[in-house]
């Protein structure tokens, strides 16, 4: 995970020298969106460093639960970044609409958007190699903004050439507005999807109906309730109440629920589980959730 997030450093900084440079020459703000892109991605990649580090810190005295937070932490810094300056871009973008500038030099812009897809390319194909094997969500999420880099690259090679062939210098701000709504849209993502972690939204369904097929295939568990999951950068918490025969004793109760802590960790290697034992038959109230959250 850290060598990801070196590796995104390293591209995003490369990048951006190129891009500027291209830039200067060409005066397309086309261009210069990608620029800013570029820009934004080298932001997003020290704050993901931070993150990724700070998140990786085993849990202490005083974060118990581990520092996996830090992750969508810096998932809200990262948007506000890419807002503010899709702000700024849409605004460049509608001045060249009222002040038309011809693209000078597009061959050399065409060259670099051409050099920043294969390096982009190369760098996404090692961030989804990282993420099979952590299942990082700042990886992951990193590695999704990269991969709308590539078209955003592939619209401006496309914008310099019709400007170059038909001289339409509308194009070119028509482009930096769709890539500033495109930045605008993937920032809205970032900030969902860190609030939800945030807020501790339960797991996806599918996810918890297959932790409550693990529990219910134990031959010794007779039923569920409070199944209660979270997520915390990678860690995941998941808590659950067995229901157990009442003349069981305590220590073979134990064993069940070592048994079946076991079986959901090999399902979500990254959750630490909490188990609680009840005697089945007690008439107990439990929470209801089945009205804004999947059911208990």
């Amino acid at each position: 995970m850290r060598s990801a997030t070196y590796a995104s450093v390293a591209v995003a900084s490369a990048l951006i020298v190129t891009k500027l440079t291209a830039w200067a020459l060409t005066g397309s703000v086309a261009l210069l969106s990608t620029l800013i892109d570029s820009a934004l991605d080298a932001a997003a990649s020290l704050v993901n460093l931070w993150a990724v580090r700070h998140a990786l810190t085993p849990a202490d005295r005083d974060h118990r639960f581990g520092h996996g937070k830090a992750e969508p932490l810096a998932g809200l810094g990262q948007a506000a970044f890419i807002f503010g300056s899709s702000a700024l871009l849409l605004v460049e973008a509608v001045d060249r609409f009222a002040h038309p500038v011809a693209v000078t030099r597009g061959e050399v812009g065409m060259g670099v958007m051409a050099f920043s897809i294969v390096l982009t390319l190369a760098l996404v194909r090692y961030q989804k190699y990282v993420v099979a094997r952590t299942a990082s969500v700042a990886i992951s999420a990193d590695s999704l903004h990269y991969a709308g880099d590539v078209l955003i690259n592939g619209s401006v090679i496309v914008s310099l050439g019709l400007g170059m062939a038909f001289g339409w210098t509308m194009v070119d701000p028509i482009f930096a507005i769709g890539i500033s709504a495109y930045l605008m849209w993937n920032a809205w993502q970032i900030v969902t999807g860190s609030l939800d972690m945030l807020m501790d939204r339960e797991m996806a369904a599918d996810d918890r109906t297959r932790i409550k097929e693990i529990v219910r295939a134990h031959p010794d568990v007779l039923g569920l309730h409070d199944l209660r999951t979270r997520l915390s950068g990678q860690q995941g918490f998941i808590q659950i109440h067995l229901e157990l025969d009442a003349q069981m004793p305590l220590h073979r109760a134990h064993a069940i629920a070592d048994q079946v802590e076991a079986a959901i960790l090999e399902a979500f290697p990254n959750a630490e589980v909490i188990i609680h034992q009840d005697p089945a038959g007690i008439q107990e109230t439990h929470p209801d959730f089945t009205a804004t959250t999947p059911a208990p």
